[in-house]
């Protein structure tokens, strides 16, 4: 059994060819995936997938990159979070890389779906890039570890991995860990316990190697199981075990 932590389902890449995806990710045993949500807009079709498919799952979120306007308020999010389909609150974050100016909006629409998530108990999808030292100070005065969560497609340092740790997150890592550069993450993956770790492959992008340059899927996060195996010298299957285990512990859905 492995699961895809983080997807994006409804993306025109992989919509399009939905049943043939999923079809392609239970032939190599991905047996569940969560679709994450990243603006309101698209939310419905998140759903409809999760509603459609029992073994995919949905959250409900703004992705730090959408623009100002609109911003949902903690109730909304609440509200949204009720179907029993959408299992975390997500993907928020902070996101520095392309945003230039005032990005106060940026933290404040954070801190509004740490405070969603706090009050339905579901735990949190964290994006963060380009900013991690300001997403920990606001997870940390926001009380997200009362939420718990993962920090999505992580690629920081192995000291922001043990912060967020300590504030009760997941680390889940992309098919970046296959990268030729990605010496230090894999120096993290090495030193995080197996125990703290998700696989994801935030498809459609970031497709591991030998998959480069392709349209990423679901069925390619066996690739990151299969390094982080390699990086910390143990089966695959107790890797696919593990990360498994630790999906429907924090997600608290059934395998």
């Amino acid at each position: 059994m492995l699961v895809d932590s983080h997807c994006h389902l409804n993306f025109p890449e992989l919509a399009r060819d939905l049943d043939e995806v999923l079809a392609r990710m239970s032939a190599v045993g991905v047996t569940h995936a969560l679709c994450v949500c990243v603006n309101l807009r698209d939310f419905q079709a998140v759903l409809d997938i999760a509603a459609c498919y029992p073994n995919i799952y949905a959250s409900v979120g703004v992705h730090p990159d959408e623009p100002p306007g609109n911003e949902p308020d903690t109730d909304e999010l609440i509200e949204l979070a009720r179907h029993p389909r959408v299992v975390a609150i997500g993907e928020t974050g902070l996101d520095y890389y392309r945003q230039t100016g005032d990005i106060e909006w940026q933290r404040a629409r954070f801190r509004t779906h740490i405070r969603a998530a706090r009050a339905c108990c579901k735990p949190l999808i964290i994006h963060t890039r380009a900013a991690a030292e300001d997403t920990l100070a606001i997870m940390q005065e926001e009380g997200a570890a009362a939420a718990g969560g993962v920090m999505h497609c992580f690629t920081e340092s192995l000291a922001v991995a043990q912060r967020a740790m300590e504030l009760d997150f997941q680390i889940s890592i992309s098919g970046i860990v296959t990268f030729k550069n990605a010496v230090a993450l894999r120096g993290v993956v090495e030193a995080v316990p197996l125990e703290r770790l998700l696989i994801e492959t935030d498809s459609p992008y970031l497709a591991p190697v030998p998959l480069r340059g392709r349209s990423n899927e679901p069925a390619y996060v066996r690739y990151v199981a299969d390094e982080i195996a390699r990086i910390k010298r143990v089966p695959f299957a107790t890797v696919a075990q593990t990360t498994s285990a630790n999906f429907f512990s924090l997600f608290q859905t059934p395998p």
